[in-house]
């Protein structure tokens, strides 16, 4: 057999990919293999219509990721297949003309089927079988008019199958560079709307939609946490290395330099059912309201989250429905900005006075000022350590025994220090509302400060 040399049909595809060889004659079995690839792609493009048909019954009882395709839009199916075989048939005739209208039909086609969400091994199984039965017919069309010139095809065999494998590549090239597009529209979909939610600017018409979008329910219960000062992970999600505890499902957003995650919570738990007593009768066990399960709920995820050293965390009140994660994120802003500078998990239902100071900084600074500024003319150390004390002594519930054990001092001690305090400032620890007002100041003193 004589040596198979580059049919022209290869020359016309593309560049080689490595430098050309030096211009050979072309064998005279060569010329005449492409003469009969000719003729016998002609005849295949006056029966294109019978072979479309047969393509596309084959698609449907070999391919069912087309199966459904074909029951909702059969005609649109059909056109393409008749418009991707003609242009690609007409290809193996002249090359140079056709080239590249079957590789606008190639990638229109890898194109559409990503936005469809047919697999691509779908596609490219397709795209072979149509390979398949367009080489079948070459064959049998020379077969039958020819059957002298059928060998000769032997030498264009391998010109028609790289044929096939250059269109399969520019589908499946084409069918990645728009999974990509798809992926990064449906991602920067949900971020935006996310970030709508968590701003409070989400349409109610859009609240649906959004549910769909991100897996969440429309009428449900929901947290909002922020995180405050904590690395992201390298070359990871973006995502603050917390732990949540297991089974906690959680929407993450970056806001800048917080993170916000939408906490989807579970249904209310119901009252638990009447329980037999000795004498017969029953009585209900006593079930939290839903209020008071969801303050629990909130309190059980705090006590088991972790965060690294220096993370400040600050969780929302429970919020109903979709509609009110915006409520929920400017509570969790809120706690968050009553975390400790030094880091530590504030859950706002625990801290609601420390909340109110932090949400009107002005009034607090102003309350700090007025309550603790004759503390100021007081050298710095006298005056830290009279603070230190009050602190102690409110976080002791009033027990000078347990501030001092706190101080490493004596009771009579932490007593001496708070009277000093008093005449110092004029206020009555004794007084309730003084009390409160003391409270206040040294929060907004803590949290306000520089």
């Amino acid at each position: 057999m004589p040596q198979v040399v580059r049919s022209r049909i290869r020359a016309l595809h593309g560049p080689p990919p490595v430098s050309p060889l030096p211009h050979r004659a072309r064998s005279l079995a060569d010329r005449e293999a492409v003469a009969v690839l000719h003729r016998a792609a002609r005849g295949l493009l006056e029966a294109l219509p019978e072979l479309t048909d047969r393509l596309v019954e084959a698609l449907r009882e070999q391919e069912p990721a087309y199966r459904a395709a074909m029951e909702t839009e059969p005609s649109e199916i059909w056109q393409e297949v008749h418009h991707s075989l003609r242009h690609n048939v007409a290809s193996l005739i002249q090359p140079r003309e056709f080239r590249e209208a079957a590789h606008r039909t190639s990638r229109w086609i890898g194109e559409s089927r990503a936005e469809q969400g047919v697999p691509l091994d779908a596609v490219m199984h397709a795209f072979r079988m149509g390979g398949a039965m367009v080489w079948q017919d070459l064959v049998d069309d020379t077969a039958r008019r020819h059957p002298e010139d059928t060998r000769l095809l032997v030498h264009v065999a391998a010109d028609v199958w790289n044929f096939v494998d250059e269109h399969c590549g520019v589908v499946a090239e084409a069918y990645r560079q728009a999974e990509r597009r798809l992926s990064w529209r449906r991602e920067n979909q949900q971020r935006l709307m996310t970030a709508a939610l968590l701003d409070g600017t989400a349409r109610i018409a859009d609240l649906p939609d959004a549910a769909v979008m991100l897996g969440l329910p429309v009428q449900g219960r929901y947290a909002v946490l922020a995180v405050a000062g904590a690395r992201r992970v390298p070359h990871g999600t973006g995502r603050p290395p917390l732990a949540l505890p297991e089974g906690t499902a959680a929407l993450w957003h970056s806001a800048g330099d917080v993170e916000l995650a939408i906490l989807p919570l579970g249904a209310v738990p119901v009252a638990a059912e009447a329980e037999p007593r000795a004498d017969g009768e029953t009585e209900n066990a006593p079930a939290p309201g839903p209020a008071a399960a969801s303050a629990a709920e909130l309190a059980a995820l705090a006590d088991d989250l972790t965060a690294p050293p220096g993370t400040r965390v600050g969780i929302s009140s429970v919020v109903d429905g979709l509609a009110s994660v915006g409520d929920a994120r400017r509570l969790a802003g809120t706690a968050l900005r009553a975390c400790p500078a030094s880091g530590g998990t504030i859950l706002l239902d625990e801290h609601l006075p420390t909340a109110l100071v932090v949400s009107s900084p002005g009034l607090g600074t102003a309350l700090a000022d007025r309550v603790l500024g004759p503390l100021d003319r007081l050298d710095p150390a006298d005056r830290d350590v009279i603070i230190e004390t009050l602190t102690a002594w409110l976080d002791s519930d009033g027990s000078a025994q347990r501030a001092g054990a706190k101080l490493y001092c004596h009771r009579n001690t932490v007593l001496n220090r708070l009277r000093r305090f008093e005449q110092l400032t004029g206020r009555c620890l004794t007084r309730p509302s003084d009390a409160v007002e003391v409270s206040l100041a040294l929060a907004a003193r803590r949290l306000l400060a520089g």
